[in-house]
């Protein structure tokens, strides 16, 4: 065993001490071991929803709360080991299945994952077949009788059923408070309508930090005045928002203040920052087997980690949705190249011609190249690791935070450009490579001098000591709001007795 692995694996039974807190400690009087509480989870059918919604469900059970995650048979892989795990050190949580209506709604059998859509025009099917298992989900309901359900933005019917049993609807939305309010000024107040070209920018109003914006970083949806799926999906999710009896965050007070004032302030929902939940995962074993299935062995990966020197490595993964053209990802293998540092290189197994002539014999030793899906938390936590290359997805985002990690920020669609601003001119703990475009699949535009050039910038140049410095000073921000009489420990406990105190009124 190497020394990274004695150093996590050794927090196991810290985690448990801490955060295995008898009920009785954080409810009121009034409320008794018998009617312990009990918290349905049920997350959007895709990796990077489900990932944060199962540290959810293992940070409440860890508190004595009574968990189970609804989800459908496929999907259940994702769950059932760290359940598993979870269990032998005394947390349970159980799963439920609902049965996917894939082919009554024109889909592969296969298709019960959102980030598994054969295309985009399958989207509509989709969220067809999603609404579907309100039945199922309201027969669990019935049978269960939990006293919250915390669902996905992205099944917002789901308000519906919590109401028809007069129990609190949670909604868990995956990304920052700072997101939120800057895409609900943008949607209140159109600035893109005052730009005479998509390369102008504007300011997005009413927002604590002045944070300037393009028409081409922003989703088509967001600037047409058509019906579209995504355009009506959003709206049902406002709307759900609003009759929600409040939000959850894996977020912290510390990360992001303003926006988690300014959010309470401008949609007046309730709101419970929790995060980071990756931190839950202290044991080696939840870290390396978060999600699918590692394509590397985790020792081969530690071993590897080992051998380099602190704050030396790139780390290069844009998560799992993200798609890039074979040019694009050449011009990216060519920049990595040419910044000279070592690298981890992570990218899908469906895209193996990326990869320039000569490139893997030329960066032999100096780069490790992991096809599919690697142990991130694991990666980005070890001392080796002096960048992460990411293209600003809510989890990513967040695990470097925690990790201490300066980002090369490279986002691509959803709300990774908002994202990004908040890394570079909020947080100040990176720099962009001038990545413009939203697009599902990323399109040509960012070129291997920037790549470089950037790489070079958060790495070794007279900069990056300040990156350095301020990821430092937010992971160890981070760790703090987890703690015991922390931030996200007290946003928790606050959560936890506003449940039980509607439960007992409600009663």
């Amino acid at each position: 065993m190497s020394t990274t692995e004695k150093n996590h694996a050794s927090f196991t039974s810290t985690f448990i001490f801490s955060h295995h807190t008898h009920l009785s400690l954080l409810l009121p009087k009034h409320f008794h071991k018998m009617d312990q509480l009990h918290f349905f989870f049920f997350p959007m059918m895709s990796q990077g929803h489900m990932i944060p919604a199962l540290d959810m469900a293992k940070l409440i059970a860890s508190r004595g709360v009574k968990a189970t995650i609804i989800t459908t048979p496929l999907n259940e892989f994702v769950f059932s080991k760290a359940i598993q795990r979870n269990k032998h050190l005394g947390i349970e949580i159980d799963i439920r299945l609902i049965k996917f209506p894939a082919l009554e709604n024109d889909l592969p059998e296969d298709c019960e994952r959102l980030d598994r859509l054969p295309s985009d025009d399958k989207l509509a099917n989709f969220f067809k077949a999603a609404a579907m298992m309100k039945e199922p989900l309201e027969q669990l309901i019935e049978e269960c009788r939990p006293n919250c359900l915390v669902t996905d933005m992205f099944l917002p019917w789901t308000t519906d059923s919590a109401a028809r049993f007069n129990i609190p609807r949670i909604v868990f939305h995956g990304t920052s408070y700072f997101a939120q309010c800057v895409g609900a000024s943008i949607k209140r107040n159109k600035p893109f309508n005052n730009v005479s070209s998509d390369s102008e920018t504007f300011l997005v109003a009413d927002l604590p930090h002045e944070i300037k914006l393009t028409r081409t970083q922003l989703s088509p949806f967001e600037q047409s005045d058509e019906e579209s799926i995504m355009s009506q999906m959003i709206k049902a999710v406002r709307e759900s928002d609003s009759k929600s009896y409040g939000a959850v965050f894996n977020s912290f007070d510390e990360l992001e203040p303003d926006y988690v004032e300014h959010y309470t302030k401008v949609f007046g929902i309730k709101s419970w920052a929790i995060g980071p939940l990756s931190l839950c995962n202290r044991d080696i074993e939840d870290k390396a087997e978060r999600g699918n299935k590692s394509s590397i062995d985790k020792h081969e990966c530690l071993k590897w980690l080992d051998s380099k020197k602190p704050r030396s490595i790139v780390y290069v993964c844009f998560g799992s949705v993200a798609k890039f053209t074979t040019s694009q990802m050449q011009e990216l293998a060519m920049g990595l190249e040419a910044s000279g540092q070592d690298f981890i290189w992570v990218f899908r197994r469906d895209n193996e011609d990326w990869l320039p002539e000569g490139f893997e014999e030329r960066t032999k030793g100096k780069g490790l190249i992991i096809r599919g899906w690697a142990p991130q938390v694991l990666i980005l936590d070890h001392e080796s690791v002096g960048a992460f290359v990411t293209h600003c997805g809510w989890n990513s985002t967040l695990e470097g935070v925690s990790a201490g990690v300066p980002m090369v920020t490279w986002p691509v669609f959803a709300e990774q450009f908002f994202n990004e601003k908040l890394v570079t001119e909020v947080m100040r703990t990176g720099a962009g490579v001038g990545s413009m475009q939203w697009k599902r699949s990323a399109s040509e535009g960012v070129k291997r001098e920037e790549i470089a050039k950037t790489i070079k910038r958060v790495m070794v140049s007279e900069e990056a000591e300040g990156f350095r410095s301020s990821a430092k000073a937010y992971k160890e921000m981070a760790r703090q709001a987890i703690e015991r009489g922390g931030s996200s420990y007290t946003g928790l406990t606050a959560l936890l007795q506003d449940i039980s105190s509607y439960s007992s009124t409600a009663h």
